[in-house]
This record gives C-alpha cells, structure tokens and sequence, in this order.
C-alpha cells in the first residue's frame, strides 16, 4: 500500500518531538499556553448550552416573557433557534476560516456571539430572546468548528490530542458552572414574585466575560500555519511554527513540520486541478463551485458515502440520546420527578453538571487505550437502561410523587448516572470518531457535515422536548431510550473501530483502498518534489541534533 517513502520521515519526526499527553502540555508552555486558549472556546459553548435552562425555570423570566415560556410548542423554539443559527453558522465557518482566516474567523464569530448575547440580557419582550439566542447560535456554531480547527493546526503533532480532550473538558467545565450560577443567582431578590431580574439576567450577562477574553486573546494570537501557507505566505509559516516550537527556523523539526503542511497543501490543489481543472481560475464563481462539487462528493462517491453515513449518524445518535434534553429542560425534568421547589431542582441539575465534567475527565485520557467502539456502545446501553428505568418510575409514581419521594430521588439518581455515561463516551468520543474517519483530501468538509448534523439534531431535540413532555409523560424516557440503544446498535455493528489507525488502515477498514492507494502515491511523489523525503535519517541521530540544538 506504500507508505514507505514517508514511515522515515515520521520516525524522524517522533525523534525529534517532545512529550505527548498533558505531560507535553506541561512542558511546553507556549503549546501549554494555546491548549488554555482553546479551552475558552469550549468553555463559552459549554456554558451557553447549560445556563439557559436554569434561567428557564426562575420565576420572573417566566412573568416577564409571559406565554412564550408557558406553551411547550413556543418553549421548544425558545431553547432550540440557538441551535438552528448554530447550524447555520458552522456551515458558513469551512469557507469564512478559509478566505478570513481561523484567527478573524474566531474574532468575527466573538463579535457575532456577543451581539446575541447583550440582546437577550437586556430583553424586554420574549422577541428579543428569540432574536438574541438565534444571533447567539451563528457565533456559538462558528466558534464550535473555528477554535478547535485554529489549535489543531497550531499545536505540534504530539499534543494535537490533547488539546481536543481539553477542548472536551472544558464543554463539560462550561456546562457545570452555569448549572451553579444559576444557582445561585436564583437568590437574588428572593424567590418566587419577589425574585429580581437581576437573577436571570446576570447568568445570561456573564457569557459575555469568556467570550471577550476570547476575542481579545486572538488578536494576540500567531495565523494558523497551514492558512500561511494556503495563501502563500511560507516564510510567515516557518516563522510561526518555530515561535511555538521554540526551535530555531533552521532546526530539522521546524523544516520537517513546514514541509508537511506544503505537502498537504499541494495534494489538496493537485487533487483540485485533476476533478475540476476548468475551475482553476481562483475567481469566487469557480472557488463557490469546488466547493459545492466537494460537498456533494461525500453523497456520489460511493466509497464516502459509508463515511458520510458513519460520521452524520453518530452525531444523530449522540443528539437523540437526550442528553440536551436534560442539559436544557433539567430543572423542569427534575421537578417532574418530584423534587419540588426551584431551588431543589436547580441543585439536582447543578449535580449533573458535576458528574458530566468528572466523567469526562478519565474518558479523554484513556479513549486511546481502551478504543472508541467499547466505550460508545457501553456508554449506549448504560444510557439506555437509564431512560428505561426513570420511565418505569415515572409511569408508576408520577400522581404521587409526593408520597413516594423516596422514588423520586432514585429517579434522580439514574438521570445523574445517564450524565456520567454520556460524559466519558458519546461527548468525546462522539466527536472523535466523526473527526478522524475521512481522507486527507476532504477532511474539512466531512467534518463540517458532521458537525451540521449534530446542531440540526440539537435543535430538533430542544424544539420537541418540551411538548414531549407534555403530551408523552414518561414515554418520553422510553422514546430516548430506545434511540440510545439503538445508537449502540449501530457502533456495534456498522461502525469499525478506528483506534490506532492510519490514514491508510482506515481507507482499508472502510473499503476504499483504491483510493487511499491512489491518494498515497501522490502523497509519496510531493514529499519527494518538495524534498521531504531527504529527512529519512534514523531517530536517534535526531535526538543528538536537537540536545545539541539546545544547548
């Protein structure tokens, strides 16, 4: 399958490079300094998916949107067109990062986020909620796509994992202080009609805090590399790469790094010119039409197709878990259980974002060790049980909650395991697999399929919770339930385990070895054109040249 020009080449890279895993964080501290950076991304849509639905359930939200958060068909739409500008902001994200770059892209998503953000704390009729949270969404997709795709390429190879699991834990991290802000910002004024504005609005208003350290930190920030080089700024491109590596621009790692991006860049446009040579002429007529032609490819091609399938589908499962149906409707879901009283609830909801961000805790660190396909399926099922056993309770409690709070509690309890089961699978390893499964020439693109998948499906589950527990009761456990199991289903036995794998190993477990063997030698014949190959010396010479370096 060839491959043999370039296994050299990444010996020599793995000699050079330093630690990896959050040792390689530590020690370095302009990469360590990136991975907190990126985290800010993560904490922003983290929190934003956690804080509105305490807000949802303080009394004088409720009486100052009036019938808009009464009615569970308007409620839905209220929590959900988040979720549909986020779709369409991540769709929009793959062409803005690459004609403004990751960096501006990051700033102008910031600028979009905060305008929805000052809109909805300052609202005085439920229009201004719906208008700030859909204005909301387009900078929180864009944001979900731009700062992990920003980092990934600025960070060396060796951390490049770790900084998703970062990523990861900070969506977790997010999620659970803005389950404990509303906490306590509940207090304010009292409770009940006596409760202050300042108690919804201040949670609302705190978004704003990440998100302009976030937009501030990135003008201080390095181009990505590979968005140098896109344009052709090769020079700025060594120059950045060797800042964060803190090696000399002339240093093997440094030149070995540069050469790789190059050499993706120019497979990419040789790949360009070969499927549509007659759209070379970089005008934006033909730059819109390659990137239409690239898209529909992963729906012709039948050997991405499996891919595309693979990828969409698990963001569908992962929506239709449920697990935003808890994020967002908690304290309404545990008040249903029987914990009554606002403050009860929001403490029982404060306890799923603890659980959550602890679950994932161990789950990003092994994920590599123990392989995606066992942790999603028993996550699956433990998720599934969950649902089963909190329907069976609700049907047979839910006139005397009151009576049976023992029942209630125990009810609690299984929706706070369902947090931990999705915490250390379906929420890494979710986005892990829909990332790692497509060819070099299309990753882009297949990811932001992916990613549109998950939003669509994210609104959807937002805008029919709540009439699902309206209309359905506790079959609306039993509805996601069965949707968990049958995600675990599906991992089970239509998806591969992709742990380990290389490029050219996952194009033979997903049966497109023609193309991976096609796409491998072109690979093979740029490393040669632009002199990469010549960087083939065994790793242990390396290692002397970079001490050496050091000195």
């Amino acid at each position: 399958m060839g491959g043999g020009a370039v296994a050299p080449v990444l010996s020599r890279r793995r000699g050079l490079a330093g630690q990896s895993g959050w040792a390689g964080l530590v020690h370095n501290r302009k990469v360590f300094a990136i991975a907190v950076f990126a985290s800010l991304g993560g904490l922003l849509y983290g929190y934003n998916q956690g804080v509105f639905s305490g807000v949802l359930g303080m009394q004088n939200f409720n009486n100052k949107m009036g019938s808009a958060t009464q009615d569970p068909d308007t409620k839905g739409w209220l929590v959900s067109i988040l979720e549909l500008g986020a779709w369409f902001g991540v769709l929009c994200t793959g062409y803005l990062a690459d004609k403004l770059s990751r960096k501006y892209t990051i700033l102008l998503a910031v600028v979009v986020f905060c305008i929805g953000v000052i809109v909805q704390t300052a609202a005085v009729h439920s229009s201004s909620i719906f208008g700030g949270r859909f204005v909301t969404g387009l900078g929180v997709g864009s944001l979900s796509m731009a700062v992990p795709l920003y980092n990934a390429e600025l960070a060396p190879p060796e951390v490049r994992g770790s900084l998703v699991a970062l990523q990861q834990l900070a969506i977790t991290f997010g999620i659970m202080i803005s389950f404990w802000i509303d906490y306590g910002t509940n207090y304010i004024g009292g409770t009940g009609d006596t409760q202050s504005e300042a108690a919804w609005r201040i949670p609302l208003a705190l978004q704003l805090v990440p998100a302009l350290i976030l937009g501030c930190g990135i003008l201080f920030m390095p181009f990505s590399p590979r968005w140098l080089v896109n344009q052709g700024r090769d020079d700025e491109a060594i120059a950045v790469i060797s800042s964060t590596r803190n090696l000399s621009v002339d240093s093997d790692l440094v030149q070995i790094e540069f050469l790789e991006i190059k050499a993706q860049y120019l497979f990419e446009k040789e790949m360009s010119a070969i499927r549509f040579p007659q759209y070379q002429d970089d005008t934006f007529a033909s730059d819109f039409k390659l990137a239409v032609f690239d898209y529909l490819s992963l729906l012709t091609s039948r050997t991405l197709l499996y891919r595309t399938a693979v990828g969409t589908l698990t963001m569908f499962f992962q929506q239709w878990t449920g697990v935003n149906a808890i994020l967002y409707y908690a304290p309404s879901i545990f008040a249903s259980l029987g914990l009554t009283g606002n403050t009860v609830s929001l403490l029982a909801t404060g306890v799923v974002g603890i659980v959550m961000f602890l679950a994932t805790i161990p789950a990003v660190i092994w994920v590599d060790n123990a392989g995606r396909k066992p942790i999603l399926v028993s996550g699956a099922f433990i998720m599934a049980a969950c649902h089963i056993i909190v329907a069976i309770l609700t049907g047979l409690f839910h006139d005397s909650w009151a009576t049976h709070s023992a029942a209630g509690w125990v009810a609690s309890v299984f929706v706070w395991i369902f947090a931990m089961a999705f915490g250390y699978s379906w929420g890494p390893c979710g986005w892990i697999l829909a990332a790692e499964i497509w060819p070099l020439s299309i990753r882009g693109k297949g990811v932001s399929i992916a990613a549109s998948s998950n939003w669509m499906n994210n609104f959807i589950v937002g805008q029919v919770t709540p009439s699902m527990m309206a209309h359905l009761g506790f079959g609306t456990f039993v509805f996601f339930g069965a949707f968990s199991f049958l995600g675990g289903l599906f991992i089970l036995f239509m998806v591969p385990e992709t742990k380990g794998l290389t490029l050219e190993e996952m194009d033979e477990v997903f049966g497109s070895v023609g193309l991976v063997a096609a796409d491998q030698e072109r690979q093979e014949d740029i490393n040669r054109r632009i002199g990469l190959t010549q960087y083939d010396r065994e790793p242990s010479d390396i290692h002397e040249d970079k001490i050496d370096e050091k000195v």
